[in-house]
């Protein structure tokens, strides 16, 4: 039986996008459900802390992006390298990623579908852009790339391909390496049908448009009208 994968809205969902890209690119077969913000729909149905994520394994279940990764680790070859220095660097970066950033996440909040400037740079949200600047230029640099942890895509990537689309939508600053690799992300087949998937999404949750509002001026909306 195939995975079940519980997510949101692709174009704003950064959550659903890493367990989602990661099953996708790695060709292991999942049944996607998608379950839209704002629509009305308790999320408890399906996932014991009423958010998404959440992996449905037959009996098992399991509700976190992170704890998604390692529990699809534990079947499946490539979720993190076999080489035990660089699966230690993908695990620490992957748990960065999954519990930092909070100004980048708050500031810049994703959106597939929109470009945006932004009205400010504040000193902490460069931090956090140079951290994964730095992070993403260490990993490329120590294994070789092109992807962060060496030849192949994997977990620490998936975690880190909604800053790609960030990085895109508010053409955020980075230094050559970072930026070829955020580029590499946004052209892998399934980050593309990620996208194309999001551009026609016909639902708009009020609260993620507000943030979106607040954060600049938009440039141009290119999904399709609501």
């Amino acid at each position: 039986m195939a995975y079940q994968l519980h997510i949101a809205n692709k174009n704003y969902s950064s959550w659903s996008l890493r367990p989602w890209i990661l099953l996708r690119e790695l060709g292991i077969p999942f049944e996607e459900h998608m379950h839209p913000f704002g629509q009305g729909e308790s999320f408890f149905g399906f996932s014991p802390s009423g958010k998404v994520p959440c992996l449905h394994d037959g009996d098992s279940v399991v509700w976190d992006s992170l704890a998604i990764a390692e529990y699809v680790g534990e079947s499946h070859e490539g979720v993190w390298p076999s080489d035990p220095r660089a699966r230690a660097w993908a695990r620490s970066a992957a748990a960065e990623m999954h519990s930092g950033f909070a100004v980048l996440r708050q500031r810049c909040s994703m959106s597939c579908g929109v470009r945006i400037r932004l009205h400010e740079h504040p000193e902490a949200l460069a931090r956090d852009i140079a951290r994964i600047d730095a992070l993403w230029s260490e990993g490329l640099r120590r294994f070789g790339g092109p992807f962060l942890a060496g030849s192949r895509f994997g977990a620490v990537d998936a975690f880190f391909a909604p800053v790609a689309f960030r990085v895109q939508t508010y053409d955020l600053a980075l230094g050559e390496p970072a930026a070829a690799y955020a580029q590499r992300l946004l052209e892998l087949p399934a980050m593309r049908q990620w996208y194309a998937e999001a551009l026609i999404e016909p639902w708009r949750d009020a609260d993620h448009e507000v943030e979106l509002r607040e954060a600049g001026e938009w440039l141009a909306d290119l999904r399709i009208e609501a």
